[in-house]
């Protein structure tokens, strides 16, 4: 078999065997294979697309490129939800819990955060004492003992999307919509669980800034997902601001715990019942409209905030910070922006605000930077609020004087503002799954 031959095929707009995409994948992981030419067939994918069935071969082929999860050694339905990223998204923190409460296991492996994305793994370890590496044996005592754990990605997850992904990152590769779903879902697959939710957030704090787009790789990475045997659906999200009122990473898990305490923002509220009752859904416990409820009463009842405090104390942390996050250490320093007139908030580049996050030293601008647990941003007014003089817009905290002063101005520059009131916009606005699209 030569590469020479599988470029000119897809460059022809053929369709490449699961032979040849074996070929293509393994061979340059281990290094058979040059930069030139695999970027050659990237850009013909680029340009010619792929077939659901070529994308679901790349994808299985990407995952068992390294480690597989086998979940088998935990009891009953393991259910799994991913987001695409933005600015804001504490999801997994406040679902999970709920999820597990209801009876459905969670055995979580997420990521850190890189740039203006927050990562559910750096979130987590804000809590003192909280372990997010473990010993696979203690992952899965602790999912068969709780029915909940989260934990960092071990091992060599999907070694092929790595190597793929820093070359598409220097060939003008990365906007492909099927090299994003099979980098997206190789993972998921390698993850291990039968029933996956997909939150594919669109905005100017997603990667996806148009919904057609970001419904098109939605529709991807379902095809993908059943294709894999995974029953999986999604929904897409509004990223155009941010989600909830925090973003950082003490002042995310706190309003998590709030939202599980029945106290928090609507948005995302909205957006944690509708994650939760999926996925209890697709795991066969009722009815959308039934685990709804059942998803309510696990908040209202507060067994999920219980789940979550014995997860964190089964991983080390101290529980005492869920049950009173009075407890978190707060922010040296901090900037009110206070409104100097009467206006609406117009519009928000929530990727400018999430790169305000990062100055603060809530993000990381490297993948070694020293992460400031207490720094981030509270949005007290969003989009289509309306604001009167003397009113607080939002609140920046962080441990560096220097970088709260600069970070001020720069969050400014997000927002545009105006005499005229603008609609806010839906929090939901699409959900997808094998069979259809709805928009909300």
């Amino acid at each position: 078999m030569l590469m020479y031959n599988i470029i000119d095929k897809k460059k022809k707009g053929g369709e490449l065997t699961r032979e040849e995409t074996e070929y293509f994948v393994n061979g340059y992981v281990k290094g058979d294979i040059p930069d030139y030419q695999i970027s050659a067939l990237l850009m013909a994918i680029y340009y010619k697309g792929m077939s659901d069935t070529e994308l679901l071969n790349l994808t299985d082929i990407m995952a068992e490129s390294g480690d597989m999860a086998d979940l088998s050694g935990i009891d009953g339905i393991k259910a799994d939800k991913h987001s695409t990223g933005g600015v804001g998204d504490k999801t997994t923190i406040a679902v999970a819990p709920v999820v597990a409460a209801c009876g459905v296991k969670v055995a979580k492996m997420s990521g850190r955060g890189l740039g203006f994305t927050g990562g559910t793994i750096d979130k987590l370890e804000s809590i003192p004492g909280f372990k997010t590496s473990i010993p696979k044996k203690e992952f899965f005592n602790i999912v068969n003992s709780i029915g909940l754990s989260v934990i960092g990605q071990s091992g060599e997850i999907a070694p092929a999307d790595k190597k793929l992904y820093a070359l598409r990152d220097v060939t003008a590769t990365v906007d492909s919509i099927p090299l994003i779903a099979a980098s997206i879902m190789s993972k998921k697959l390698a993850a291990g669980s039968d029933k996956i939710v997909l939150d594919v957030t669109t905005g100017t704090g997603a990667f996806m800034k148009s919904i057609d787009d970001a419904v098109t790789l939605a529709k991807k990475m379902v095809a993908i997902g059943e294709g894999a045997g995974r029953e999986t659906v999604a929904y897409i999200t509004n990223m155009n601001v941010p989600l909830g009122i925090a973003a950082g990473n003490n002042i995310e898990v706190i309003e998590a715990i709030e939202t599980l305490k029945g106290n928090g923002p609507e948005d995302f509220t909205e957006i944690c019942r509708n994650f939760s009752a999926s996925m209890l859904n697709l795991a066969g416990k009722g009815s959308m409209e039934e685990c709804i409820l059942m998803a309510d009463k696990a908040i209202e009842n507060h067994s999920a905030l219980d789940k979550l405090a014995e997860m964190v104390k089964m991983q080390g942390g101290d529980e005492r910070y869920i049950y009173d996050t009075s407890l978190f250490k707060k922010a040296p320093y901090s900037y009110e922006w206070i409104s100097e007139s009467d206006m609406y908030i117009t519009q928000m580049d929530t990727e400018q605000c999430g790169k305000t996050s990062v100055l603060l030293g809530a993000g990381r601008e490297i993948k070694d930077s020293v992460i400031d647990f207490t720094a981030g941003i509270k949005f007290y007014k969003k989009t289509g609020d309306y604001v009167k003089k003397g009113d607080i817009i939002a609140v920046l905290y962080s441990s560096d004087k220097e970088k709260l002063n600069k970070a001020a101005g720069y969050l400014k520059q997000a927002y545009k503002t105006g005499r005229s009131k603008v609609e806010k916009q839906k929090t939901i606005i699409a959900y997808v799954s094998k069979n259809n699209v709805i928009m909300y």
